[in-house]
């Protein structure tokens, strides 16, 4: 890994230098984040899946999961570790934005960079916002981290996300879980439904519910979680509404994680 920057950038299995890096520079294009634990990955086919997703939706071609996936351990090797954090970027040297409708290959460039365990609890508070193409992980960051910029300034730890109906569907870099004393709810608006969101509905081994959530509902929230790859965090107060079963309920995310299986990345 780079000396300068702690991390290490591979462009279609090769080292990247600046003229790749350069073309990486236009905002087009889109990314998984993904955590390394003794070369393997929870929920490595979901993170593939979601990159094959984007590649036909925003560029109209098929990506090679498994050469992404070679990709991957090949930069962990290169790299010399077996632990890390991985971002894995979808995007194209030859696209114009002149021409977007024109037939392009990809490039696919694997950061890394130390691993990271997200924990801390946080304070937020909500937000009348909604990304672009929200369904999809694209590189358009600017107004996430604007508003979590913003929610800081306020002092809050970071935003959560209201869309134009007033439906909570997600934090600035995350999703949640709220419960209401009888189960857990998983709030359903337009939004980036994560890779830990996912394992998450599919081993909790309590009542649980997906619906749509309305801010005034979030009164009668009595815990929440935030929730990516980098980990579990208790949201511990939502607009200065103070959430005392957070902890709890993120310990108990946490152990159902801690049985989700890891898929190796060497094919």
């Amino acid at each position: 890994m780079s000396a300068a920057t702690g991390t290490a950038l591979f462009c279609n299995g090769e080292q990247a230098d600046a003229a790749t890096l350069r073309a990486a520079l236009v905002n087009y294009g889109h990314f998984t984040s993904l955590q390394v634990r003794g070369n393997a990955v929870q929920g490595l086919d979901l993170h593939l899946q979601r990159l094959a997703h984007a590649t036909q939706v925003l560029f109209g071609g098929v990506l090679d999961e498994g050469q992404v996936q070679r990709w991957m351990a090949q930069a962990l090797q290169h790299a010399g570790v077996a632990d890390a954090s991985l971002r894995v970027t979808v995007f194209s040297r030859a696209f114009d934005f002149r021409a977007p409708l024109a037939t392009v290959a990809v490039d696919v460039l694997v950061a890394v960079s130390a691993p990271v365990r997200l924990s801390a609890p946080r304070a937020v508070c909500s937000v009348r916002y909604q990304r672009e193409l929200p369904a999809l992980k694209h590189v358009g960051t600017f107004g996430l981290f604007q508003q979590r910029r913003e929610a800081m300034s306020a002092g809050f730890d970071d935003a959560l996300f209201l869309n134009e109906e007033g439906l909570v569907s997600e934090g600035s870099t995350w999703n949640l879980a709220l419960h209401d004393g009888r189960q857990l709810v998983w709030p359903q608006a337009p939004a980036l439904r994560g890779t830990a969101e996912t394992l998450l509905r599919q081993h909790w081994n309590g009542p649980q519910v997906a619906k749509p959530v309305g801010v005034a509902e979030l009164d009668e929230v009595q815990a929440a979680f935030a929730c990516n790859a980098s980990g579990i965090w208790p949201l511990v107060a939502i607009d200065g509404r103070a959430l005392a079963g957070s902890e709890a309920l993120a310990g108990q995310g946490r152990a159902v994680m801690a049985a989700v299986p890891w898929q190796p990345l060497q094919a």
